[in-house]
């Protein structure tokens, strides 16, 4: 049995090493990607920053943001075998931080994504919360 769950531990490594190149390279083509679109909008004369464009740019920014913690996620598994969740808490704060940033205009007809996203940001505020207060140091502050 032992030698069954070392070949499942090697795969599982070397699967996440590949998923870390993989993601590496998807990072630096969005960089490149994000680094151009800036550039033209700079040069374009005229261009308005303003509105739209600028949503789009931040958008796309919090995207590479999101890949980079996505990126260090899986390199901290590799190094330690353990899940980070504070460091999945945050990357998942970012991402709806994105989403409610990219949102378009007329998305304040659609009660439901809004509450949504409302409940998801109160959610994971309070799983990060009680992941960085454990409860033992909770319980020593009541005590004192």
């Amino acid at each position: 049995m032992s030698s069954f769950l070392a070949v499942v531990d090697y795969c599982e490594r070397e699967l996440a090493k590949g998923l870390t190149l993989m993601l590496g390279i998807v990072i630096v083509a969005a960089l490149v990607s994000l680094v151009r679109s800036v550039i033209g909008d700079l040069a374009r004369p005229g261009g308005a920053w303003l509105g739209d464009s600028l949503i789009k740019v931040l958008g796309d920014l919090l995207t590479v943001l999101i890949a980079l913690e996505v990126l260090e996620n899986v390199t901290s598994y590799l190094r330690c075998h353990v899940v980070q969740v504070e460091l999945v808490l945050v990357t998942a704060l970012t991402a709806v931080a994105r989403k409610v940033i990219v949102l378009p205009s007329g998305a304040e007809d659609k009660p439901q994504l809004l509450a949504g996203l409302g409940l998801a940001t109160v959610a994971l505020a309070g799983a990060y919360w009680l992941v960085r207060h454990p409860l033992a140091s909770r319980l020593e502050a009541k005590q004192n």
